[in-house]
């Protein structure tokens, strides 16, 4: 991002957000891209990554499975953690099929109950917890409230728990469609969801019951695989 980009979402002066960005820069958290004049993450962040990615093993627990989806399926294939209210992507394997949907990668986070696997996850949290989102619906899913009205989230909830995978019918970007099932821990609660994401076409009715299966599948050996919680 610019430092002018940086100014606008912060709220702060122009100065201090320089001083802040020369800060973490020296400490290489942080470059200056002077062809293009933004501020990129520094080499430590990635040390700091690698570091960080020994407590949570998504790459061995998730990326075989994401293998086979896409493989089998030739859509891209996405697995999303669940952190508090919100469902991060933290890992994808892209198909073979040569359209794409281009919502979702690395880092994108989205309001629990939004998109297939927010809807996949939030579909089996406790009543109470999901009502608690539901209560404040609105301010929860901010900008993504008018594709998601609540009787909409109602509506997919329901569905999701019947059948067991999540459906999103271009609710996010119209003609980008998705698929989710949830990941569960020793105790059953969700705790990520693997994902297929592309265009409407490649998810019609008569699709969906194949993907679903292949989604609940491979999300069922990587619940049995996590590691009991400590």
């Amino acid at each position: 991002m610019s430092i002018a980009g940086l100014v606008r979402e912060s709220g702060l002066t122009r100065p201090t957000v320089y001083r802040l960005l020369a800060s973490l820069a020296a400490e290489g958290l942080l470059d200056h891209d002077h062809k293009s004049g933004n501020w990129i993450l520094g080499p430590e962040m990635f040390l700091l990554g690698s570091v960080a990615a020994a407590r949570f093993p998504f790459e061995d627990l998730a990326r075989p499975s994401l293998r086979r989806l896409a493989e089998e399926t030739g859509e891209s294939a996405f697995y999303s953690i669940r952190r508090g209210n919100e469902t991060v992507c933290v890992l994808r394997e892209e198909g073979s099929f040569p359209v794409r949907s281009f919502v979702l990668h690395e880092g994108v986070r989205f309001p629990l109950g939004v998109a297939s696997a927010g809807t996949a996850m939030m579909a089996f949290l406790p009543e109470d917890e999901q009502d608690a989102i539901l209560s404040g619906w609105e301010h929860h899913a901010g900008d993504f409230a008018t594709g998601h009205t609540l009787e909409i989230v109602r509506g997919n909830l329901e569905r999701t728990r019947l059948t067991g995978y999540s459906v999103n019918p271009g609710l996010v970007l119209e003609g980008s469609w998705g698929m989710a099932a949830a990941v569960f821990d020793a105790l059953g609660r969700p705790v990520g969801a693997l994902s297929l994401t592309g265009i409407e076409p490649r998810f019609r009715p008569e699709r969906q019951e194949f993907l679903g299966k292949l989604l609940m599948e491979e999300a069922h050996k990587i619940s049995s695989a996590r590691p009991d919680p400590t």
